[in-house]
């Protein structure tokens, strides 16, 4: 980099965090927050009008993913890296933020060096995993989860599952009985599949769902 500040986005849906990591950016030397947003729309208005060196991301927003944010603003804007620092930590999502195109990968309760690390390392186009998100992707590249990748990356394996399910044709209370859930985490599960698939109603779900080799018996 040269003198010029990097310039970084934040953008998470949580006001206390998202306040919290603009003060920490904005106290390190060599840094300069240019905007904030609490969803992808606000993640991608924010860099198509200031064009940050790094955006900072959380995955768990409302209506439309951070995964699909980034998908789309690395689309937009090749010169801008992703730093994903999220709660989420299991495998099926870090793969999916990584091949959106994020570049870094941290967990909430990161140190503060590890931050500002991670930040330097993604507007210089490397790639920086945090400890255990690396771990995950070495053994992934060892080969520990053979086969090929799940459908639908952004939903956990759980998620999948119930999806299975549903494409199968399963009423909530048979899958309930099949998965020994109660049919309010069934809901609460299928919810967040309509969410991430961005599909209005479970016939819609179970279209997707077929379409990609899910729901045969």
């Amino acid at each position: 980099m040269t003198g010029e500040p990097i310039r970084v986005a934040v953008v998470d849906d949580h006001p206390v965090f998202r306040l919290g990591m603009t003060a920490l950016l904005a106290s390190i030397p060599g840094l300069a927050v240019v905007g904030e947003a609490a969803d992808a729309e606000g993640a991608l208005r924010v860099t198509d009008l200031h064009r940050p060196d790094v955006v900072v991301m959380d995955l768990h927003l409302p209506g439309r993913s951070g995964v699909e944010a980034t998908r789309e603003i690395v689309a937009r804007h090749p010169g801008t890296g992703v730093l994903v620092v999220t709660m989420l930590d299991d495998d099926d999502w870090v793969f999916a933020a990584l091949r959106a195109g994020a570049r870094g990968y941290l967990l909430k309760g990161a140190a503060p060096a590890e931050v500002d690390r991670a930040v330097r390392a993604v507007a210089n186009g490397e790639v920086l995993l945090g400890p255990a998100v690396a771990a995950r992707a070495v053994s992934f590249l060892a080969g520990a989860r053979a086969g090929s990748a799940a459908p639908f990356p952004e939903l956990t394996d759980r998620e999948r599952e119930v999806l299975d399910l549903v494409a199968q044709g399963l009423s909530n209370v048979v899958i309930a009985r099949r998965l020994t859930l109660s049919p309010k985490t069934v809901r609460n599960h299928l919810s967040n599949v309509l969410t991430k698939l961005q599909v209005t109603d479970r016939s819609q779900a179970i279209v997707r769902a077929r379409e990609a080799g899910l729901g045969q018996p």
